[in-house]
């Protein structure tokens, strides 16, 4: 058969293993077993155990538990709702206080965690109750936590992001740096909106209000003291210091990232039994079973995934498809909405993790060969499937919002979040015209460094 057939019979059987509600992580180990024992020789069905544990033998990769032990040792923990009060007591004054609060809470909470799910349910336990009786509409809630939390793939430490320096072999504290210009880009945008649509949605109660006498919770005013701010901060800054401590250990050379991410782990560990008694064995079971259960799915699609990517170059489906892009002859930037295009379709059924590990080394070639920065196009490939995130049909945070606001319908959410969407497409969009906002801050940090 030729590569052209193999190729074609790879991703159908892939499809219809994943449409089969198999778990992802079989089905690309089922697929990509099956294709070896079909097309390689038989002794390479021997090597299966050793290539799967010879990929996942990696110390970047050791960091992704550590960082899911300090975000599940914080997300568990009432850090989130802490965080989410003290900064909606600071911000009450400013028009959409409450949702611009809770935008910075999902930035801040998901630069501790390093996950999406885990901010949504975080914040959004404490934050759209509290929209919901200020008189903020169900969509417009459910849309800025379901936005926000998905600054937990972009923002560092994210796990998302650690995937994609293994898979495209660039630096990982470069790709972290990279990530906060853009990640502070969407904060900003969504701030923005929920200032302009809390103003909307002000005016409209107000004349509801001048025109039938019916008020709202949303023309309520909170009052909060210098007193009551500050009460607020003794809980939060010992996380923020967490945060900053992590930061400065990873970026000043102090530690690698695996030793951040352990030294991290610890110390959100250390912060919860000290300020939240978190410390006995019943107190910790959930901590330590939601650490090892995302863990062991994770590390599960990431050995399948590199198994499966190892079959593709194997029988150079990997390396045609590269080609046959190449040989489009695309303009530079006709090649890139291309690859974004498949992206963004890949991202109605897959989670990002599933996206990089599958396409990175097909899109990945081609970039390269028209000259594209790959840690700029890291940051690009992870907005876009942030995205991914938050539209139908698979969209994890929507469902992560049902679970946390069972009484917002379903089509209330999905509305509330386009408007994000489209704010994502513009970050990207900027991004194209001012590449700067990617690479400014790590080449100002680490140097200049040659695109490759």
């Amino acid at each position: 058969m030729t590569v052209l057939g193999i190729g074609v019979s790879y991703a159908v059987a892939t499809l219809v293993a994943m449409f089969s509600g198999m778990p992802i992580a079989f089905a690309l180990g089922a697929v990509a077993v099956a294709f070896m024992a079909i097309y390689m020789p038989a002794a390479s069905l021997d090597t299966v155990t050793q290539n799967v544990y010879e990929e996942l033998a990696s110390i970047t990769l050791l960091s992704i538990p550590l960082f899911i032990l300090k975000g599940a040792a914080i997300g568990k923990s009432k850090a989130g709702q802490d965080l989410y009060t003290a900064l909606h007591a600071w911000l009450h004054r400013v028009p959409g206080g409450l949702g611009i609060a809770n935008v910075f809470a999902c930035a801040l909470f998901a630069a501790m965690a390093g996950s999406s799910p885990a901010t949504c349910s975080a914040i959004g336990s404490a934050g759209i109750p509290e929209m919901r009786k200020r008189g903020y509409s169900g969509g417009f809630a459910a849309g800025i936590i379901a936005a926000g939390g998905t600054l937990g793939i972009l923002l560092p430490p994210s796990i998302t992001m650690i995937l994609y320096a293994v898979a495209a072999e660039q630096s990982l504290g470069r790709l972290f740096l990279a990530g906060i210009g853009p990640g502070l880009l969407l904060v900003a945008l969504f701030a923005c909106y929920a200032m302009v649509r809390f103003r909307k949605e002000y005016a409209t109660a107000k004349l509801a209000y001048e025109s039938t006498g019916q008020s709202s919770p949303i023309l309520a005013e909170d009052n909060y003291t210098l007193t009551d701010r500050f009460k607020v901060l003794p809980r939060v800054l010992p996380f923020v210091t967490l945060l900053t401590g992590v930061m400065i250990a990873l970026y000043g050379g102090y530690a690698t990232p695996s030793e951040t991410a352990g030294l991290g782990g610890l110390l959100a560990l250390l912060l919860v039994a000290v300020i939240y008694g978190v410390w006995k064995p019943a107190d910790l079971t959930p901590i330590m079973r939601a650490t090892i259960r995302e863990s062991t799915m994770l590390m599960l699609i990431i050995g399948m995934s590199l198994l499966y990517s190892y079959v593709m170059s194997y029988l150079h489906i990997s390396q045609s498809a590269a080609q046959a892009v190449v040989d489009m002859h695309l303009p530079k930037w006709g090649l890139l909405a291309a690859i974004l295009g498949m992206v963004i379709v890949l991202g109605f059924f897959l989670p990002p993790v599933s996206i990089i590990l599958m396409t990175a080394p097909i899109i990945l070639p081609p970039l390269r060969a028209a000259h594209f920065d790959i840690i700029w196009f890291g940051v690009v490939m992870t907005i876009v499937m942030e995205m991914g995130l938050i539209h139908p049909p698979v969209g994890l945070n929507i469902f992560v919002i049902r679970n946390v606001a069972p009484d917002i319908p379903l089509s209330e959410v999905i509305w509330g979040t386009l408007p994000f969407v489209v704010l994502m497409a513009v970050a990207v969009l900027l991004m194209c015209f001012f590449p700067q906002i990617a690479t400014g801050l790590p080449d100002l940090v680490m140097g200049a460094e040659a695109v490759r």
